[in-house]
């Protein structure tokens, strides 16, 4: 098992945290935190930061931060603290971006009345997952040979092969919204910049 990095230790921390507080000690505090459609009557300026460290559920807390531990770790260390921690918020920021334009685009055939009653609904998205999709994108192109366990079915996956599988899935559960419920759009978009990032930096020089 990797040992923990300073960066990934605050990250699971705050994460940990936000969820004890928003799920135990002040769960009036969740709504406000989550991310709503910029134009909703829910939405404020800090969401676009604290969605990120919000979490709907345990198992879904728990598969983000695992995941954060096991990828984030391995990256910290490759690429050091400040360049985690700024390829970490691209990649989130970059999976919000593309699901905000995917919802944009889902809502646009609405009419007047179901847009109004669209924007009057507490829609949101929480959770580290696109983030976390980034940091497995930019593992996948740094580390591509190392393997990975699959729990199901338990067998090792060279991490470049289960980087395209996972992306693979994502975006056919988007397109057919066969897993309601999950932003795979935002996973998507957390991938797609965690690799354009890598590429951007290894074309400046980082490798």
């Amino acid at each position: 098992m990797f040992q923990i990095t300073d960066v990934v230790k605050q990250l699971l921390i705050i994460n940990g945290l936000l969820y004890m507080v928003t799920n135990v000690l002040m769960p009036n505090l969740a709504p406000a935190l989550a991310m709503y459609y910029p134009a909703s009557d829910f939405f404020r300026p800090w969401q676009i930061v604290t969605h990120m460290f919000m979490h709907g559920n345990f198992q879904h807390l728990f598969f983000n931060m695992f995941a954060l531990y096991m990828f984030g770790t391995a990256l910290e260390s490759y690429m050091g603290p400040k360049r985690f921690l700024i390829f970490y918020f691209i990649s989130g920021f970059g999976a919000l971006a593309l699901y905000l334009f995917v919802w944009y685009l889902e809502i646009s055939g609405l009419s007047p009345d179901q847009y109004q009653n669209f924007l009057a609904s507490p829609y949101r998205m929480v959770g580290a997952s696109g983030a976390v999709f980034g940091l497995l994108a930019g593992y996948g192109m740094l580390f591509p040979n190392s393997r990975i366990m699959l729990l199901i079915p338990p067998i090792p996956i060279k991490a470049k092969y289960f980087v395209l599988i996972y992306a693979a899935l994502e975006l056919y559960f988007g397109i057919s919204n066969s897993n309601p419920g999950v932003a795979h759009f935002a996973h998507l978009g957390g991938a797609i910049f965690g690799a354009l990032t890598i590429l951007y930096w290894r074309k400046s020089g980082f490798r």
